[in-house]
Order: structure tokens, then C-alpha cells, then sequence
């Protein structure tokens, strides 16, 4: 494990579903994104792999997740979707 911090990159359609949400909700997925990019694996927060993909995880943030890909050899996470739990797996 590196070091150095990860690069965060939010998908377009991320910062998109991020801004739809209550703003305590932000803040609290925002504070959870500065942990994963010092750690992607953190044991701070409720991450798991997700079933059938290589590197694709999510954390949870109470009803909330993100999903996010970890690309060790760049040092970078992308934040793919964030969403209510009911929708995000859709």
C-alpha cells in the first residue's frame, strides 16, 4: 500500500446523484470520499467488494452508497454512482 493519497475522480453522472441528495447526506459521503483516498480499504468505514467485478467497491453511508473502482497501479478511485440503497444496485 502506498503512501500516497489516491486521486478521486467523481463520473460526471456521481457528482450528479451527489448533488441530488439532503445536504447532511453530502457531507457525510464527502467526509467518507477524503477517508477512501488516503485508504480505499479502510477499515473505518463499511466497505465491501461488490460480487463479479475486479475491483468495483462500495461503502455505506446509513441508507446511502457509494460504489466506487480502486486502480492501485495509478493511484486512483472513481466514484461511479451514489445513490439511496433501494437504487443504487439497479
Amino acid at each position: 500500500m502506498s503512501s500516497k493519497a489516491y486521486e478521486i475522480v467523481f463520473k460526471k453522472s456521481a457528482i450528479k446523484e451527489l448533488q441530488d441528495l439532503p445536504n447532511k447526506i453530502q457531507q457525510k459521503i464527502l467526509d467518507a470520499v477524503q477517508l477512501l483516498s488516503l485508504n480505499p480499504y479502510t477499515e473505518l468505514l463499511q466497505i465491501k467488494k461488490m460480487k463479479g467485478a475486479e475491483s468495483l467497491y462500495r461503502v455505506r453511508i446509513q441508507d446511502y452508497r457509494v460504489i466506487y473502482l480502486i486502480e492501485n497501479k495509478i493511484i486512483k478511485v472513481t466514484i461511479i454512482k451514489i445513490g439511496h440503497r433501494k437504487e443504487v444496485y439497479e
